[in-house]
C-alpha cells in the first residue's frame, strides 16, 4: 500500500520504481520500488489523484508492459501485480480538466466500486457502530457498553462529515466514557416521551433529505418513498423551511 497524497514529489519516483546504488546524490544502496516489491501481490494506491502528472505517465507504461526500471538502471524487470487504486475525487472529471491523465483513468478504470458517504448509507450505521464497539472494547480492556434505541437513533440523524472515521471516533469515546454532553451529538442528549423521540428523529431525516437535494421537495419526497402532500404537511408540522436548504 503506498498513500499518494502523503509522500512528498521529491521522493515519490524512488519509492514507487525503486532506485540503483548511485543513482542520484545520497542513493547509497539498491532500493527495491513498491511496484517491484508488490509483484505477485496487489498494489494499492490510495489517493491517486494526489499522483504527479509526470510519475503517472511513467505508471501507465508499467501497467501496460508489465515491466518496470529502476532509477539508475537500464534492467526491465517483470512484474505481476493486480492494481487497486482509491480516489475521493471524481478522476474522469480530472481527467476533463487535465488534472489526471486521461488514458490512466481508463487504464485503470476495469471494475469500478463507488463507496457512497455515510450518510447516505444510514443502514449501516448500527452495524458499522456496534462493530466499532466491540472493536474498541477489546482495545481498551473495557467492557462492552449499552446501545440504546435513543442512541441509535441519534447516531443515524447525524451528518457524519468525517465519515466512518467519525462514527469509529464516537464509538472509542463511547467505551471510554467520554461520550458526555459536550463531545456526543446534541441529539444524544435528547429527553421525551416515545412519540416526541419519533418526531424528532423523523424531523432529522426530512431536514437531512432537504440539505442533500439542496431544498427540492419533490425529489425528497421520491427519495423517502412519501407521498407529496404527507410530505408538505410533515414539513408544516416540523416547521421546517426549505428555503435554507436552497443553495
Amino acid at each position: 500500500a503506498i498513500n499518494c497524497g502523503a509522500l512528498p514529489e521529491s521522493v515519490f519516483e524512488t519509492e514507487l520504481f525503486g532506485h540503483e546504488e548511485g543513482a542520484f546524490t545520497g542513493a547509497h544502496r539498491q532500493r527495491i520500488g513498491k511496484i517491484e516489491y508488490a509483484s505477485g501481490g496487489t498494489l494499492f494506491l490510495d489517493e491517486i489523484e494526489s499522483m504527479p502528472l509526470s510519475l503517472q505517465v511513467k505508471l501507465l507504461r508499467v501497467l501496460q508492459e508489465r515491466q518496470v526500471e529502476r532509477l539508475g538502471s537500464n534492467q526491465l524487470i517483470p512484474v505481476d501485480l493486480r492494481v487497486v487504486a482509491a480516489t475521493k475525487d471524481d478522476l474522469l472529471a480530472l481527467s476533463e480538466q487535465k488534472k489526471f491523465r486521461a488514458d490512466l483513468y481508463y487504464r485503470l478504470n476495469v471494475a469500478s466500486l463507488t463507496l457512497p458517504a455515510l450518510r447516505e448509507r444510514r443502514e449501516d450505521i448500527p452495524l458499522l457502530f456496534e462493530y466499532f464497539v466491540l472493536q474498541a472494547a477489546a482495545r481498551y480492556g473495557q467492557a462492552v457498553p449499552l446501545i440504546g434505541m435513543g442512541l441509535l437513533h441519534a447516531l443515524m440523524a447525524e451528518r457524519w462529515s468525517g465519515n466512518v472515521r467519525e462514527l469509529r471516533n464516537s464509538a472509542d469515546r463511547l467505551v471510554l466514557g467520554l461520550l458526555d454532553e459536550t463531545l456526543m451529538p446534541a441529539a444524544i442528549q435528547r429527553e421525551g416521551s416515545l412519540a416526541e423521540q419519533v418526531d424528532a428523529f423523523e424531523k432529522s431525516i426530512i431536514e437531512d433529505g432537504l440539505r442533500r437535494l439542496e431544498g427540492n421537495v419533490l425529489a425528497v419526497a421520491e427519495s423517502l418513498s412519501l407521498p407529496r402532500k404527507t410530505l408538505y404537511d410533515k414539513l408544516k408540522r416540523f416547521d421546517i423551511v426549505t428555503d435554507k436548504f436552497r443553495t
